[in-house]
């Protein structure tokens, strides 16, 4: 059985006597006290130091600094909401921009509206909010707390309650036996609901509005967007380096190698320079196949429908190509899903042991949707390796998607689902 995540839920669970989530609840309305009272204290000693010193500059600039007191406040009152909230209250403080001064990070907190949301919600806890979680919150633990020591204080007193005086520790015990499981069952149910509403009330007034939601969605996304290019960034200058550079420098080797080898006459050097040769031109193909790796040729030039067939093509069983796609996409997409054509087949070859594969691709409704299947042995799942986690990575910083059904026996099929414009 799940465990509750709000005291609202566990409110409606039958073990929520028996639960943490009473002392939670006592815990939550007996720290709004000291909260609530601290707030109304800095707010108010605050206001009135303002004010006295209105008539100098800095006076002025106590006032400006007001929301940021009520950001301090919402930032605590958001944790201390964890006790009714298990996940929490979400900040709606947008994330700050790079490269900011400790004062200009201090004034674009000022000017956010949450932090004025958050000064409003320091006055309500201050006035109205603690002295009611006060009243009900201390006087349910005091009568809790007289209950249970009650068999002790009447073993050395007399002790009447209500119309029952007891004067005995076996009558102390009778009345907490008695009174106790009710009361605290009543107050637990009673201070739940309490501590609940004011859980509610901090969530609305502390948590983020709609408008801020999917600002910081478009904050996460752009920088998602740079993770891409930057990648990018690096892997076109990899491939610059290695083909500009390292693979001249092995073409012009392997030439030397070549003119050396006509010249020299039969013998141990001339051998051991055919060998030289052979090594230089192996290592020269291995170069291409991992700059082709990187980000082949053909992609560039042709798209990703010739760059599936390039690899279909090199694949050691019948792959079935059906990839339409009305237009170019944007460098990474096709990048991304290059790489899942890429990763899966070979995947297919090496663990499958499959007979035939079939490969598809098309747009649905703004979506590249890849799909590749085979008939082999299945057993493929997420996280089993590095490759398709690799690709799984890579498809979400492009808000892509990748699914992979593959029971044991067969066969398996790979969904790739991504955007075709950045962005989106």
């Amino acid at each position: 059985m799940e465990s509750p995540k709000t005291v609202w839920a566990a409110l409606a669970s039958p073990r929520y006597l028996i639960s943490s989530w009473p002392w939670r609840s006592y815990a939550y309305l007996l720290s709004s006290v000291p909260m609530g009272v601290l707030s109304l204290g800095v707010l108010v000693g605050l206001a009135g130091l303002s004010a006295i010193l209105s008539p100098i500059v800095i006076g002025i600039l106590m006032l400006m600094a007001f929301p940021l007191i009520g950001a301090s406040i919402g930032y605590v009152e958001r944790r201390r909401a964890g006790l009714m909230l298990v996940d929490g209250i979400p900040s709606p403080h947008a994330a700050l921009p790079a490269g900011l001064t400790a004062r200009a990070r201090l004034l674009f907190r000022r000017r956010e509206q949450a932090s004025m949301r958050a000064l409003g919600y320091g006055f309500v806890l201050g006035v109205f909010v603690w002295p009611l979680s006060a009243l009900l919150g201390g006087l349910s633990a005091v009568v809790l707390g007289i209950t249970l020591a009650t068999p002790f204080i009447a073993g050395h007193d007399d002790v009447a309650m209500f119309s029952w005086k007891l004067d005995s520790f076996g009558e102390g015990l009778l009345f907490t036996v008695l009174f106790g499981p009710p009361f605290f069952a009543v107050s637990s149910y009673l201070l739940g609901v309490l501590a609940g509403a004011e859980a509610s009330l901090a969530k609305a007034m502390l948590g983020p509005r709609q408008e801020e939601l999917q600002r910081n969605l478009a904050a996460l996304r752009r920088s998602r967007l740079d993770l891409v290019d930057a990648f990018e960034t690096e892997r076109a200058r990899i491939e610059r380096h290695l083909h500009d550079g390292v693979q001249q420098r092995l073409v012009g080797l392997t030439m030397t190698l070549g003119l050396a080898e006509l010249d020299l006459p039969e013998g141990e050097g001339r051998r051991l320079v055919v060998k030289a040769h052979s090594g230089a031109e192996a290592a020269l193909a291995d170069l291409r196949a991992a700059v082709r790796g990187i980000h082949p040729r053909v992609l560039v030039d042709h798209g990703l429908q010739a760059a599936a067939r390039e690899v279909a093509d090199r694949m050691p069983l019948p792959v079935t190509l059906n990839i339409t796609l009305p237009d170019r996409l944007p460098t990474p997409i096709e990048a991304a899903a290059y790489f899942v054509v890429s990763e899966t087949l070979a995947n297919v070859a090496k663990h499958a042991q499959a007979t035939t594969c079939e490969l598809s691709g098309w747009v649905d409704r703004g979506r590249l949707v890849i799909t590749v299947q085979d008939d082999g042995i299945g057993g493929a799942q997420i996280g089993a390796g590095t490759g398709l986690t690799g690709l799984v990575t890579r498809l979400d910083a492009l808000g892509g998607t990748l699914d992979v059904d593959s029971p044991p026996g067969g066969p398996t099929r790979l969904r790739m689902e991504c955007p075709c414009r950045l962005g989106d």
